[in-house]
């Protein structure tokens, strides 16, 4: 008897039933116990705030790639030929972008999907840790010397990430 391929209805049942079982103890917890259950609800809207901008804010991103990036564009500077211009693309992509990662996984899945290196992926995800936000703060405490090491340090770890990933070719 052959099995039949996993399509994408029988992939979402897990996570309907998952949903489903969250709620069943939710709503069991609000039986037993409604103060934790307001805080909870109050600890998720608070999460919610903060967490939806960004997420509206990678949607739209995705949104625009899915119209303004073609495979090809997304191949030759972000493939396997991209050369140093891709490298460069994740490093700075990478430092400039903000907000909670999970987000950006939806972006990086799609742009991979279009052809982007998974070494690329990696190179984007380890430059996070530069937060150009809070370099300022990082200068007065620790000084200058200190955060152009940190940041070196930082980067070059990242593309030694990137080609760790890339050799084992994941």
């Amino acid at each position: 008897m052959k099995d039949k391929p996993k399509t994408s209805r029988t992939q979402g049942k897990g996570g309907w039933l998952f949903l489903i079982i969250v709620l069943l103890i939710y709503g069991i917890v609000a039986l037993l116990d409604s103060e934790l259950t307001i805080k909870a609800m109050t600890s998720f809207s608070q999460l919610l705030d903060k967490v939806l901008p960004v997420l509206l804010f990678v949607f739209i991103l995705i949104f625009i790639v899915n119209l303004l990036l073609e495979p090809a564009w997304v191949k030759k500077y972000l493939g396997s030929r991209s050369g140093i211009t891709g490298w460069l693309t994740a490093i700075i992509g990478g430092i400039l972008s903000t907000g909670p990662i999970y987000p950006w996984y939806a972006l990086l899945k799609d742009l991979r999907e279009k052809g982007m290196k998974t070494s690329l992926a990696a190179v984007f995800l380890y430059s996070r840790a530069v937060k150009l936000p809070l370099l300022p703060m990082l200068v007065h405490y620790f000084g200058f010397i200190y955060t152009l090491v940190l940041v070196g340090y930082l980067i070059v770890f990242s593309i030694i990430s990137g080609l760790v990933m890339e050799r084992i070719k994941i």
